[in-house]
Formats: C-alpha cells, structure tokens, sequence
C-alpha cells in the first residue's frame, strides 16, 4: 500500500499527477481543505437498502443499458431506472436508494453497484423492482467520495488507521488552515510513450451474453464470468459466475490515477490524466500490463471497435492545461499502439462507437463517420449543441446521451436523416 499512498496524496488544492517530476514540496501558506465526513460503519451497513416509485434525476451521472432499462446512477444517492423499450416514450419507473453509488454494471439479471467501501448486488427478475440481495465488504478500502470543489483533502485524516477502524467518509466539508505541509507528489512513468511518433466492438457482444452496456465514463468493466473496477489506483476483479459474487484475486496496483476502463477482445483499455493504459485478460485472474500511450494532461475515457481506439482528453483538470483533443490510436498490437490523427475540440467528455460511426460529447453531441480516420473532421454527420453532454451509450441504432439537462435519445438508423427521438429533464 505503501506506493498507492504516497502516490495518490493530495493535501491541499492541488493535484499532483504527472505535472512535473517526483519529489518533495513544503508548503506554509494558509489554504482552504477538504476535511473528511465520517460515518460508522455500523450505521452506513444497518441502512435499508429500498427501491422507490421513480425520483426525479437531480444530477447525471454514470449510465449502464439492459434488456430495454437504462440504469442512471445519480452521484452518492443512487439509480434511477428508465423503461426505454420504446426509446421516444422513455418512462421512469423506480429508484434505488444506495448512498455512495458512483458506477453500475449488469450480467445475467444482476446489478452490481458501489456503496462506498462495499460492492452490492441485486436481483432483476422484476427490473422495475431490483431485489437487494447481499454485500461485499471492504472491497473498496480507499474509495472516497468525489470533490467537485476544486480544493484537495487532508490525506492524513483520509488514510488514518484508527479513524477508518470503525468509520468510512461519506462527503467532505471545507476546512481553512495555516500550517506546514509536505506533499509527495510522483510523475507516472510511461511504459511505450509513443504518441506523436475487425471485429465488432464489446457493447455490441454483451448485449447478446446477458451484460449490460456501459458508457465510456464507467470504472466497471465485464469479461467472461469477471467484473474488473478501477477505483482509486486499483484494479479488483470479481468472480460472477456463482449466485453471490467472490473477489477472485487480490488487488492489482495500477497506478496512473486511472479513471476509466473499457473491454474489448482480450483486454482492457483504461483512461488515465496521462495517457491510455491497456492489459490483457487473457488470463482473466492475473491481468498483464502490455502498454501505454500518453497524451497532453486531462481526463479520458476509450472505446475501441476494429482495433482502432479513440480517445478525448478535455481540460479542467488540476494541473489548469487547456487541451481539448480526439485523439485515434491503432491498437492491433496492443504492446505497440501507434498514434494515428489528433483532431482539437471544444472540451469534449464521453464518446461511443458503432459500426464506424463515432458519437463524441463535445460542445453538445456530435456524429462523425469514422471509417477513415485521417477525415473523421472532414466527415461529420451532425452536431446537435445546447446541451453538456456528458457520456453515451450506441446500441441498435439509438443514441442514448446523458447531459447535465437532461437523458436525450437519437435515432441513427438513418445517418442522413439522424434525428432526436426523445428528452427526460436531469437536474431543476
């Protein structure tokens, strides 16, 4: 744990990953901080897990689409479940309160979700009605609520032993201080940095094997009978092939401050402020490390179809650089992935691919046809603006989109004629 720690400490209102080389820094200014929430976890475990009549969707969230029901998980508070069997009459029909939820992931009637420190799981028989059924605790021992404040924690309060003994944090509240602080902060190392020098893609697959869809945000990830997360520098893998799911192996330290992960073949492709990091799963329980390629500092999310993968890296991350950025990597070998095209955008978020059309969150939604990657600019299909969009789901010719606004739904059926098909309200 010792590496993970020192790695990931962020005492005041800066960041530290990847800006500069490793090293030492004091501080004796006066600053504001993210002080911890605790709760005991006698209390956050005795809490009754309920699914209600539908809630309206204050904030977006991640998104995760099965058997005709998209899955919106509200940050912290839980998931809203949306009828989508008929896409331009989307119904909302049910919530599952579940305090610390930040991702989903569905296979063979089961849902799968994060509650702070611990994985939960329910049944869909009645996908109206998800059935809690049990827990895992403790898998997630450093996962901590997001700070969307743009001010650091108080590392030594996060990770204090005795504090975490019998409490797990459940928010943050702001904290001035003048003191002296010393933050270690470690530049990534880039194994194969080599940026600048046919098979359908895995949303298409899951579908037919009883798994759910994911966006590009998500930090869970389906192969076979796992679930892979990445949360907090780790890799954890789940074995779901049993009635009550088991953590098949032990934590895998990636590293990176890895942010998002995607199956495709036998690997997995994951997001980093630095660059794209890829494993293999051919071993499923032992993940090896093949590659990564780096890019400008931000935050990005993958997908990959037909060995081509794409990436979006957007500013507003703590290191203040202000690259907004495409970025189209050829990933047939994936210990060598080579650089294709860089495209500038606005500030794009998530993206989704299906069938070599290319769905990019980016000033709104815009559509792209992706067959030649080196034109992918000079081949746009549509740009529908007004909104923030924040991830996407492609999947039989419709474009599901969260927004900060709103769930908006695309018919791509026709990709001359792609057209809005449906909207539900996020937010007042």
């Amino acid at each position: 744990m010792k590496r993970k720690l020192l790695f990931t400490v962020l005492i005041t209102g800066g960041i530290f990953f990847g800006c500069s080389d490793s090293g030492y820094r004091l501080d004796n200014s006066s600053r504001l901080i993210n002080e911890p929430v605790f709760m005991t976890t006698k209390e956050f475990r005795s809490q009754k897990i309920t699914t209600r009549s539908a809630q309206t969707i204050k904030e977006q969230g991640k998104i995760c689409f099965f058997n005709g029901y998209i899955y919106i998980s509200e940050p912290g508070k839980g998931i809203h479940i949306i009828d989508n069997r008929d896409p331009r009459k989307p119904s909302p029909k049910g919530f599952i309160e579940l305090d610390g939820n930040t991702d989903i992931a569905i296979r063979n009637n089961k849902l799968y979700a994060d509650s702070y420190i611990d994985l939960l799981w329910f049944n869909l028989s009645n996908p109206e009605r998800p059935e809690y059924t049990s827990r895992l605790e403790n898998v997630f021992q450093y996962n901590l609520p997001v700070i969307d404040n743009g001010y650091g924690y108080d590392y030594n309060m996060c990770y204090s032993d005795d504090k975490l003994k019998d409490n797990i944090i459940v928010g943050w509240k702001l904290a001035k201080r003048k003191e002296t602080y010393y933050y270690y902060y470690d530049a990534m190392p880039m194994a194969d940095s080599n940026f600048g020098s046919g098979s359908k893609n895995s949303l298409s697959e899951s579908s037919g094997s009883g798994q759910g869809v994911n966006g590009s945000m998500s930090r869970f990830s389906l192969y076979r009978d796992y679930l892979y997360t990445v949360i907090n520098n780790n890799m954890s893998i789940f074995d779901l092939s049993k009635d009550n799911p088991v953590k098949a192996a032990e934590d895998l330290y990636i590293g990176g401050n890895v942010e998002t992960i995607f199956s495709y073949g036998e690997n997995m492709f994951m997001g980093t402020p630095t660059g794209m990091m890829i494993y293999s799963v051919e071993d499923p329980l032992h993940p090896e490390y093949m590659s990564m390629i780096s890019h400008a500092l931000g935050c990005d999310p993958v997908v990959v179809e037909d060995d081509i993968a794409y990436v979006t890296v957007h500013s507003g991350n703590f290191c203040g650089q202000n690259v907004n950025e495409l970025i189209v990597i050829d990933v047939k070998d994936v210990r060598r992935p080579k650089h294709i095209v860089t495209y500038s955008m606005k500030k794009p978020k998530g993206l989704g691919i299906d069938n070599g059309t290319l769905f990019v969150c980016d000033e709104g939604l815009k559509v792209f046809n992706a067959s030649e990657p080196q034109k992918i600019m000079a081949n746009q299909l549509a740009h529908y603006s007004g909104m923030d969009g924040f991830d996407v789901i492609p999947f039989d010719n419709v474009l599901m989109m969260i927004a900060e606004d709103g769930l908006y739904q695309y018919d791509y059926s026709d990709l001359e004629k792609i057209k809005q098909i449906s909207k539900i309200r996020v937010g007042k």
